[in-house]
């Protein structure tokens, strides 16, 4: 009976500590978190064509870009705070665990850029669709320059 005891407080000790994380290690880690900026730039693309006249603007399909946009950029940020997800090797540069603060304060202006791209998005007029995701793009830039490596 007690060895029972013992299986089972190990196994429930087990299952919570992994139920704090939705990755299995931090391998699995940086794997989501780059196919979550996969989704982000294949929106982005599309809303960039859309804007520089490369594609005709369509206010159905911008929306449904900001839409996704909305939800897709708030999925990467928790994958960086997973212990030992700044060994793996990466585009991400160290700078994002020396300064996490500003990098998050950073991911959560790109969640409000996004909103106001969706708001944006929903008027269907392109001028105002294209002054959004130009702060949109730009503070996307930001990022890129401080924290990823090119």
């Amino acid at each position: 009976m007690k060895n029972l005891f013992i299986l089972l407080s190990l196994g429930l000790s087990s299952a919570c500590a992994m139920a704090g994380s939705a990755f299995t290690d931090a391998e699995d880690a940086v794997t989501y978190r780059q196919h979550s900026f996969q989704l982000i730039r294949h929106n982005f693309v599309d809303l960039s064509d859309m804007m520089r006249g490369k594609v005709p603007f369509d206010a159905k399909r911008a929306e449904k870009r900001a839409n996704a946009l909305t939800t897709l950029t708030t999925l990467p940020w928790e994958a960086f705070e997973v212990p030992g997800a700044d060994k793996i090797k990466s585009d991400a540069k160290a700078e994002i665990w020396q300064n996490l603060q500003d990098f998050q304060q950073k991911a959560e202006q790109f969640q409000t850029d996004a909103l106001a791209l969706q708001v944006a998005a929903k008027t269907g007029e392109q001028a105002t669709v294209k002054a959004a995701f130009g702060n949109f793009a730009k503070n996307c830039k930001a990022c890129h320059d401080q924290y990823k490596a090119e």
